[in-house]
């Protein structure tokens, strides 16, 4: 079942790239959030990178149009590539909002959040890398999905905390409705790491 030839394996080399694009999405996102004043140059950065996540997804869904065995299920392999494409977009939708709010300096809590993204999106490669040998690389591979997991989980403390002290500080209501929307974002895409996770546990399952 693992013996791939060389076309089985681009999927597995898309996968990677796609991973990456979402690591350097969040390493943008926290970039921004430690130095503000480099929000709009970062957009163009990021939209790059959302360019080139659809372009790698957009090789994906081809190759499996024209392809009747797949390394993996066929839905595997869309949910997953879907999945790494829609993190970027998470990314770019959040900063498209700290430039339209005009945020300023970021909240404490909003700069962990991102770190924590880093962390999760590099994860999210380890996982992918390991993919092409599922059963050899069964326990590096989940416990690269329980990480994601406990990154996740690290952001909800994050989030409820921030949350709070927005709530108690935070006398301008249209401040708080800023950062508020801007942290939901932010643990959202943590949500969305680990739904990915999820989604590769699910392959494991099944080949390991």
């Amino acid at each position: 079942m693992f013996n791939f030839g060389r076309k089985d394996m681009e999927y597995f080399a898309w996968f990677v790239e796609s991973a990456q694009c979402f690591n350097q999405g969040a390493k943008v996102m926290h970039e921004v959030m430690v130095d503000y004043s480099a929000a709009d140059e970062k957009m163009k950065r990021i939209v790059d990178l959302e360019h080139a996540a659809d372009a790698i997804n957009d090789k994906i869904i081809d190759k499996l149009n024209m392809t009747f065995i797949t390394p993996i299920d066929r839905e595997d392999i869309y949910y997953l590539a879907n999945g790494l494409d829609d993190g970027v977009d998470l990314l770019h939708g959040t900063l498209q909002r700290i430039v339209m709010y005009h945020t300023g300096e970021a909240m404490p809590g909003a700069v962990s959040l991102t770190k924590l993204i880093i962390d999760a999106t590099q994860e999210i490669i380890n996982a992918f890398s390991l993919l092409t040998d599922i059963p050899k690389n069964q326990v590096p591979l989940l416990d690269a999905t329980h990480k994601i997991s406990k990154l996740e989980s690290e952001g909800d403390d994050v989030f409820r905390q921030e949350v709070a002290v927005l709530f108690k500080n935070q006398k301008d209501p249209i401040e708080l409705i800023k950062w508020k929307d801007i942290l939901e974002n932010l643990e959202d895409t943590l949500d969305h790491c680990e739904r990915i996770a999820d989604m590769l546990r699910g392959v494991v399952m099944k080949y390991a």
